[in-house]
Parts: structure tokens; sequence; C-alpha cells
């Protein structure tokens, strides 16, 4: 489909421009009209480049620099946020700064500064000094109302400054000069630590030079420490650290005066915020970097709290609702909020912990928990907003949000420290700690819940993780309640990103922990059964948000076990989970199919997140692994760390093994036919493979209890890949447990009609029979049972049957003749005889094909069901040889991301051996074709449930000739044009296309599934084009690997697409060997596909809209290239 949006002109390559490396210009969203374009290294780092700017008139997508300037260059730059894209360290950055490096006096001079008055130094220094001094320079103070100053500037300012930095620091590695580097950094520095210094001594500074100085300061030191990896080693941000040292003093002097009664008004909370991330900066980077002054930050923190406690307890005694009490008394909580928030890092470092403690204590036992503000009457119109009923519940919500955070510090640090005054305190029971009692506690918090916004509910979800584990078992109808009203605000929060996960992380621990499991479940009380409920309702909202179930599963599993010298999963630990086993039967076949649009979203989230520090989005926010497989690796992890021979881990492995055959009878029931990469096929598939992996931990006696159960899943209709692993099965439980063969020979006594589309299964052990009889010691009575067993299913009427009974025959003669010869010498000339019959009667055609393909297909030629028993195997090799969707592929290395941990099981992860294979699985199932006459009585193979398209099995080498015989009857031809659909996905588009395609002799139509065959509308709108023309299966994963085969045949890649050099269709010569690629309904080509293509067409257009329908465009230039060759062929004659 033409793509005629203004962004997609230039998705084509660019020229290069001046900036180092190959960084193309693009179109961007229109967010601010006066910029225009963006500026890549790559298509996923957006950089604005001005429209203003005078492009060069040769190259038009080349900045013609003399026309820029610095002023230019920076107005732009406040609009990439650092969050998004131009963050520190990140590759966008470091081209940028290469690019300000290598044309530093080629850029215009503004007309604030000339550059060129001091030549010795760097343009960009220059400007970057006088915007640093044209920053600090304000107007006298307003007043003590004064509004807070935008962070657009300080942002501005700040970015100039490190990018001017970072420039010096390349200089200098370069020049190898250290001093002129750090004497140019100082000159930025200089004004800024001067105005710092003096903030707690020159009383007359302008509140607004106070606010800009701590607010560029503040940028400075964020934007260098938010990779907290590289804090000691960053350069910058030492010499930051250290020139601002001399200054911090005086700046956490004045951050005390100033937070100590001075803050009155509305706009001085946003003040108070400010000031309060600088103190929290400070702290952070004290830890890190060291705090050189004589005078500790844990010195001025508790100076802090004792003034903060003291206002608050002056405002409190005041009882007066106006705004100025009201505003000191959310200061002061802000606060010590700040403190509690900031010690608890500081714990091993602190030798006054417990004064921090015992003050903080003995003020909140005073304080009245949950006490709110009242709003209060302000005549000045400014602040109307703020103390409406709206704004001031907010201002509310701040105050009980970080009065909880107190509360948690205490809870959490109270049993930590002994404080003799404390605990001979007549105040002090033995609850005293949990302010009342827990349950008093607990109630309170739901109070506060009840009234606070859901995304400042996690402090209390903190306290409430210590609370409910003391009041479980004494007051169950509370802690169900609170576990309601818990759950109800996480799932309120869903579509809230930002705050989502750290709630749903404290939720889980609040109601999972071990504590909390252990105690409910011996009563089996109401919270025993809501947690029951939550299992299923936690599983519920992961079908449609990935990486829900994953905080539980992982929070459980690394809760269970032992972390020692060798890694083991505890008893105690065990039994709770036997208690709710759902969460691992959840997690070992959990998988969703989601939307189209769903997988969109989760799959650019995975992207980006896998693009690592090449985006700076990465480097900025925490990344949350959203992987669906690792909520299976870390139950499979777990579960390879049980031991059988341990009374407990065995008994978990025997009832978890019944839930999980359990759950394949309730899917098979569910649908007891089912498409290949269904939801069904993949839970079954999941399920098999868990299995698998414990089969060989269990007991004798309990497999003889399941191995009819067993059996009877081998009897099921099911997929390929689910067969493989139920043989598989089925082969290691004979091999360990030779007894139980008796069974197995049964299994081929059931009636012809329960066994005409499973026999197979058990034929499928037959070639593996050796594995079988490794530990049989008279293995002649059994390799006769079962050639005789077999032989009566090669003269089956059903082909499959016999073919697979033919290559069991095979398997087992080979084995007879290579050990036991004697012994079955006198059947060798029967056997022989009716083997050299049997493989003659396959004739020839597509029978003599499948013969041949079984015998090299890899579960019958190279696969051991002992030497490539490994984690690669069963969760890799086989999905990916078994024709499921790659999301079924996990390699081996997922499991083993589990922190630093090694993988410890007796399970191999990767195979000893390579296992070669050079064909899918499919390539020999397939019906019987050959004349009309000779189709076999079964139309198909049942057994593995595919509806088979004759031609879909040639796609590799569009070995079309059934199709092309049937139109040479017609006297029709083909031409050399291949039409690419596969990014199509309306049946109604691919119906008329396939039509169009057919009626102008297209060799071939390219789509993402045969399955649109059967469809509706695609058969209305092809009125039976399909069975004329040859239709090919690519899906949209396997596209760009199509496209470059078909490259290497001598194709020329068509791209029906708008870009910067794309062909108009009348002046385009197409060549006869032409592939037309068409893009999607909405996208239209995906930007990756794009710079594959060796030319893009566009269709000229003449009206107001500027979009064909997809069929329409693919019609127009298919009839074009038609209409060529046509002409071709007559000039030809």
């Amino acid at each position: 489909m033409q793509q005629t949006h203004v962004t997609h002109k230039i998705k084509g390559s660019a020229p290069h421009s001046h900036i180092a490396g190959s960084l193309q210009l693009r179109l961007t969203k229109s967010e601010h009209p006066c910029y225009i374009a963006t500026l890549l290294p790559d298509p996923d780092s957006p950089f604005l480049v001005p429209a203003n700017y005078n492009v060069h008139p040769h190259h038009p997508l080349q900045i013609n620099l003399e026309r820029v300037s610095f002023s230019d260059i920076s107005s732009f730059l406040i609009f990439l946020k650092s969050d998004e894209s131009l963050h520190r360290g990140s590759n966008l950055w470091n081209e940028l700064c290469i690019w300000l490096y290598n044309n530093d006096k080629s850029f215009k001079n503004s007309a604030e500064f000339d550059c060129t008055k001091d030549s010795e130094r760097s343009s960009l220094n220059v400007y970057t000094q006088s915007l640093v001094e044209d920053y600090l320079k304000v107007p006298p103070s307003k007043g003590n109302d004064e509004l807070m100053p935008d962070w657009f500037e300080s942002r501005l300012v700040a970015t100039m400054m490190l990018l001017s930095a970072d420039v010096e620091f390349m200089k200098y590695l370069e020049m190898n000069n250290a001093a002129a580097e750090l004497s140019e950094i100082e000159c930025f520095m200089v004004p800024l630590v001067d105005t710092l210094s003096k903030l707690n001594t020159n009383v007359y500074m302008p509140t607004l030079k106070t606010d800009r100085s701590l607010q560029l300061l503040l940028k400075l030191l964020q934007s260098c420490s938010s990779n907290p990896a590289a804090n000691v080693t960053d350069w910058l941000l030492n010499f930051i650290w250290n020139y601002v040292s001399t200054a911090t003093t005086n700046i956490m002097e004045f951050i005390l005066r100033r937070l100590n009664g001075e803050l009155r008004m509305i706009p001085d909370l946003q003040r108070c915020d400010l000031y309060i991330a600088v103190f929290s900066e400070f702290g952070k980077l004290s830890l890190n970097l060291g705090w050189k002054r004589n005078r500790s930050i844990c010195s001025f923190a508790f100076s802090m709290m004792t003034a903060a406690i003291k206002n608050l307890q002056r405002c409190n005694s005041k009882q007066d609702s106006n705004l100025d009490n009201q505003v000191q008394k959310v200061v002061s909580m802000s606060v010590l909020a700040a403190v509690c928030s900031i010690t608890p890092r500081a714990y091993e470092h602190l030798q006054e912990t417990h004064d921090f403690i015992s003050v903080l204590y003995k003020y909140m036992l005073s304080a009245q928990s949950n006490s709110s503000l009242a709003k209060p009457t302000v005549s000045d119109e400014r602040f109307a907003a703020e103390t409406s009923s709206k704004g001031w519940g907010k201002i509310v919500a701040r105050y009980l949000h970080d009065q909880w955070i107190c509360i948690y510090f205490l809870l959490e640090n109270f049993s930590k420290v002994s404080n003799p005054e404390i605990a001979k305190s007549p105040e002090s029971p033995e609850w005293s700690y949990h302010f009342e009692s827990p349950s008093a506690t607990l109630q309170l918090a739901l109070d506060a819940l009840s009234i606070i916004p859901s995304d400042h509910a996690l402090p209390i979800f903190n306290c409430m993780k210590h609370l409910v584990p003391k009041v479980i078992l004494s007051s169950e109808a509370l802690c169900v309640e609170s576990i309601d009203m818990s759950w109800k605000i996480v799932s309120s929060l869903c579509s809230t990103q930002l705050v989502f996960w750290t709630n749903l992380k404290a939720f889980v621990e609040l109601v999972f922990s071990n504590e909390v499991l252990s105690s409910v479940s011996s009563s089996k009380g109401p919270v025993f059964a809501r947690i029951k409920e939550l299992i299923k309702e936690i599983v519920e909202m992961s079908s449609t948000k990935m990486g829900v179930l994953q905080v539980l599963v992982s929070f459980c599993c690394l809760s269970w076990i032992e972390f020692s010298e060798k890694s083991t999963v505890k008893e105690d630990s065990l039994l709770i989970a036997m208690e709710y086993i759902e969460i691992l039967l959840e997690a070992c076949v959990f998988g969703t199919v989601f939307r189209r649009d769903q997988r969109l979203i989760q799959d650019i989230h995975m992207y980006v997140e896998s693009l690592g520090k090449d985006c700076a989005a990465n480097l900025a926010v925490k990344s949350i692994n959203r992987d669906e497989h690792n909520v299976r690796t870390s139950a499979i992890r777990l579960l390879c760390l049980l031991d059988g021979s341990n009374a407990v881990h065995k008994a978990f492995l025997e009832d978890l093994i019944v839930h999980l055959l359990d759950k394949d009878v309730l899917v098979s029931k569910t649908k007891i036919r089912y498409y290949g990469n269904s939801l069904q096929h993949r839970v079954k598939n999941r399920l098999w493979q868990t299995i698998l992996v414990l089969i060989p931990k269990l007991h004798q006696d309990f497999v003889s209890k399941i191995i009819e159960r067993i059996f009877q899943a081998g009897l099921s209709n099911n997929q390929a890949s689910v067969k493989y692993l139920i043989e598989w099965v089925i082969i290691l439980i004979l091999h360990k447990h030779p007894t139980f063969l008796h069974q197995f020979w049964n299994c081929f006594c059931y009636t012809e009609e329960k066994l005409k589309t499973s026999v197979c299964t058990f034929l499928s052990v037959l070639p593996h029979f050796d594995v079988v009889l490794e530990k049989v010691s008279d293995k002649v009575p059994n390799l006769e049972k079962a050639l005789v067993t077999v032989l009566q299913w090669c003269f089956n009427h059903n082909f499959s049957v016999r073919l697979y009974a033919l290559i069991a025959v095979k398997k087992l003669w080979a084995m007879c003749k290579h050990q036991y010869m004697q012994q079955f010498e006198a059947l060798s000339s029967v056997i022989e005889s009716s083997l050299h019959q049997l493989e003659n009667m396959q004739g020839g055609g597509n029978a003599r094909k499948n013969w041949i393909r079984i015998q090299e297909h890899f579960f019958f030629s190279t696969f051991h069901p002992l030497l490539d028993y490994s984690i690669e195997t069963i969760f890799y090799t086989l999905p990916s040889l078994s024709e499921l969707i790659e999301d079924e592929w996990i390699p081996y290395v997922k499991f083993t991301d589990y922190g630093s941990l090694p993988w410890e099981s007796s399970l191999p992860l990767t195979n000893s051996r390579a296992m070669s294979c050079n064909q899918k699985p499919s390539d020999w199932l397939q019906q019987d074709i050959g004349n009309d006459g000779e189709l076999d009585s079964l139309n198909e193979w049942a057994d593995f449930q595919k509806k088979i398209v004759p031609w879909k099995n040639s796609i590799p080498d569009l070995n079309l000739e059934m199709v092309e015989h049937r139109a040479a009857k017609l006297g029709k031809s083909h031409g050399s044009l291949i039409v690419v659909a596969s990014l199509i996905d309306k049946p109604t588009n691919l119906g008329g296309l396939c039509r169009t395609c057919e009626i102008f002799g297209a060799s071939a139509l390219v789509v993402d599934s045969l399955h649109h065959l059967n469809d509706k509308q695609f058969q209305y709108l092809s009125v039976s084009a399909e069975q004329w023309l040859p239709l090919i299966e690519i899906k949209p994963s396997e596209l760009l690997r199509f496209l470059q085969m078909k490259k290497t045949q001598g194709y020329t890649i068509i791209g029906v697409e708008q870009t910067a050099k794309s062909f108009d269709l009348t002046e385009y010569n197409f060549p006869e060997k032409s592939l037309l690629l068409l893009g999607n309904e909405r996208e239209g080509i995906p930007a990756n596909l794009i710079q594959h293509l060796d030319v893009c067409v566009e269709i000229p257009q003449q009206g107001i809209i500027r979009s064909l329908n997809v069929h329409v465009s693919g019609a127009v230039l298919i009839w074009e290239y038609t209409r060529q060759q046509i002409l071709k062929q007559k000039e030809g004659k």
C-alpha cells in the first residue's frame, strides 16, 4: 500500500549530513510546529532540526551550518527529553558531541554574542559560559509569594554545560591536555558555585536567583548520576561534586533555614520539592562518592528532622487552619519523609541511627495518624486552583503519603536499634512500635487507603507488609478487607505504567510472603480462600498485561529457594508451595496469545529494552523485563532443584504431575481438535515439556499410577510437537522402568477405531527401542515381540500408519541384525523380503518422497532420547523443529538469567552434542499426491491434524509443477512477477489481489497464512483464482530472509512506497524478474524492510486524498508490469 503521510517521505536512504557517522534526516511528529525534521543515527533515536535551518541547495537534507547558531541548536535541544532520547552517555549524545566538536568554528554568530572574540577558546565554550552568566542574572525579588521559575531554562543550560564538558573531554583525549580541559569546565562552574556559596550568607539574594541556581545544580547532578553503576568512574560527576563541595555546607544550611518555617505560601511547596530533591541527591552522592565537609550529611538530616518535628508540634498546637500554618505542616511532613527515605541507605555508615528512630517515634506516638488538613481560605486569585477542593485534595494526599513513609521507616528500622530509653518507657508495650497495636495500625492503613489517591498508596502497602502477618490469625476479616482494598487499588493502576509495577511488587510481597502463606494454609480460613481467588485474578490480568504473573512467580520462587553453596528448595517452603500449587502450575503453562495490537505494544517494549544503552530511554528509565518466558523459566528452574529422594520433594512432584495431567485432560475436552499454534496447542506443549523435565525424578510406584494416563494422552488428537514430547516421555519411562513394557504392548490392542489416528504415537517409540532395552537383561523376546507387533501395522489401509510402521520395522530389524542375528536367522529371509516388498509398495511420486523424508526426519535419524535430553532440546530445538511459532522457542540462556546464580541441576542445560538437522519435520507430513486416481483412501494425515495445501510444502524452492500443469492445460502462461502480500491482513484485499495476480499471469502470490484461503470474504473476492495461482506462505517474521533469497536468484525487490528516492511509476522500467512488495493497510512497509529494497515506486496522484487501497495500488503496478512485458514481447517479435 502507498503510504502518503509526510513522515514517510524521508524513510528511504538519505544523503549524509555533516554530522559524524551516518546520521539520517527524517520528518517527525509535529509536536512543535517550528521543528520539522529529525536527525537520527538510527531510526529509533529522535533528534530535532529547526525548520529555519537553511539547507544546502544541492543536498536538500544537509544543514548549512553557516546559517545555524548555537542559540538555534540549544533552543531545539530543550525539546528532547533525557528519558526519551538525548540522555548523557547514549549513542545519540556521543554523536552530537562529535558533531559539535568537528564543526565548532562553522556555526553562525548569534546576535547576543560573538564567538570569535576569543579565538583561543572553542565557540561552544564561549557560548555556554555566556549562557550560564545570563541565566544567573535575575531582576530584584518581587516578594515572598514569588512563583517558582520553570525548569525549562535550567534544563537547557545544564544540557549545554554537559555537552561542552564532554566535548572538552574529547579534545583532552585527542590532545592529552588535562589542564586545559578542567580550566574550561571551571569557567562554566565558577558563576554557579559563586552563587551557591552565598545562598546562606547573602540575605538580599533574590528568591528567583536562589531557585535558579539550585535548579541548575540539581539538573547537573541528576544528569550525571542517573547511571549509578558509572557514578564512581564518571570523571565529570566527580569533578562537579568535588567543585561544588566547597559550597555544600552553605547549601545545606540554606535549605535547613528555608525548610524551618520560611515556606508559607502555595508556591513554596514547589520550592520545598526542590530543596528536598537537592538534599536527596546530596545524600545519594555522599554514599557513592564520599562527603568531604566537616559536618556530615546525616548530621544535617538529623537537624532537618528535629526542626521539622518542632515545627509540626508548633503548628498543631495552634489549631489554626490558615494557609500559612497548613503549608508549614505539609513542608515539615515532606522533610520527615525525605529524611526517612535517605536514612535507611546510610544505616550501615551511621552510628546515630537510633537518634532518628527515637526522635521520630516519640513524635509519632503523640501525633494523630491519618490527620488531614482543613482547606484554608485564600483571597489571592493566583492560588485559587491550588486551594480549590480538587487542588487542596492533592496537597492533603501528599501530606498523608509522607506520614506513611515515616511510619514505614519506623516499622522497618525499630527492631534494628536498641534504645534503652524507649525500651524502659511505660508508653512502649510489646506492640508499641506498631503504634497501639498491629490491628489498630492496620485499620488506620485501611482508612488511609480509602481516602488517598491510588498512585500514593505505595508506602501504605509497605507498612501493611509488616502488619498483616501479625494479625493474620487474630483478625482474618480485617486481613481479607486489607487484601481486597489493596488489590482494587493495584488493579486501578494497571494502565499507569510509572507506578503500577512498584505497587504490584509491594502487593505481591504483602500477600505472598512465606509468613502469610504458611499462617493461612494451616487454618484454611477466609484469607486462604481469598488468596486462592487472587491467584486466578492475577493470572487473568496477565493475559492482557505482560509481566504481571512474572512478578508473582519470581517473588515466590526466590523466597522458596535457599541460596547457599548449593541452591536447594527448603522443605517448609515446599509445603507452602504445595498448598498454592496453582502458582507453579500456571507458571509452567503460562504464555498468552495476544491480539495483534497488544502484541505490537509488547514487541515494541521488548525491542526498546533489547537496544540496551544504544537507546537513551534504557539509560534513564529502569528496565522492566516483561519477557513472558521468564515466568516459565523461573518455575522450571525451581522444579529442576527438586530431589526425588526427599519425601517432601517427592510428594510435591507427584502432586504437580497429577495437576498437569488433569490440565491436559481439561484442555483436550475443551477442544478435541485444535489448530497448530493455537492457545490449546501451546498449553499442551508447555505442560508436556514440564512433565518431560520431571519424569526422571519420579519413583516407580508413582509412575505405575499414572502410566495409563500417559498412554491415554498418546491416544488423543495432538499436534506434532505434543506427540514428540509424549513419545519422548514414554521412551524415558520404559528406559528407566522396563517393567511397564507389557502395558505398552497393550496399547496396540485397542480397537482399530480408537487407534486409527494415534497408533503412530506408539509406533514412533519403536525406532528408539534400543534405548528402551538398555536395562533389560533378556532383549531377544522383547525384540521379537516388537517385530511381531509392528509388522501387522505395515499392511494397514492408512498410508501414514504404514509409513510409521515401515520405519519402525527397518529400525528394529537393524538392531536385530547388528546384535542378535543368530537368534533371528530363521526370520531373516521372511523379514528381509517383506521389508523389500513393503519399500517397493511405496511406488513413486509423493509416496516415495515421503518414505525418503521420514527416514531423514530428525526424530528417527539424529535424535537420541538420552544424549539429547537437555533444557536446550526440550525448550528450543524440539519446538523449532515442530512448526511451533517462535514465541515458544526458549533459548537455554534464559534459564541462566536468574541473577548471578549458576545452573544447578542434574538435567543438562545444553546438548552434549550437536543435533544436525537440515529439514523441517513437516517436510514429509503431506498428502500422497499423484494423479487423481492415486490419492490414498485417507485424504489427510489426521495424526497431525494439518490441512495440507498442495503447494505449501514446496515453498522454499517454488516447486509448483502441479498448479502450473493445471494452468498449462488451459493455455495460460505465467510471467516472472512475484507479488508479496505477507504484510496485508485483510482477507478482502488478499482475495482481490489473488484474482488480479491470476488474471495478469503473476508467477506467485505470497501471503502470511494459507488459512486465508478458507475465509469466505477471501473466496468471494478471489472467485476461485487460488486454484490456478501458486500461493506461498511466508510469515512476516521470515520476510526479510525470503527477500534476500530472491535477490540472490536475480530478482529486483520493488517496494510500493513513498520515500525520499522513490520513482514515479510512469518513469520506471520493470525488469522481467521483479518482486513487488506491498505494505500493510495502515503502517505501510516497515522501515527495517525499506533499507533492503532495490527501489521504491510510487503512483502519481492528482487529488486531495493521499492514499489508495492496497489492492488498488497493487493492481495498478501489476498491470503496469504486465503492460511493459507485453510491449517488450511485441518488440522482440
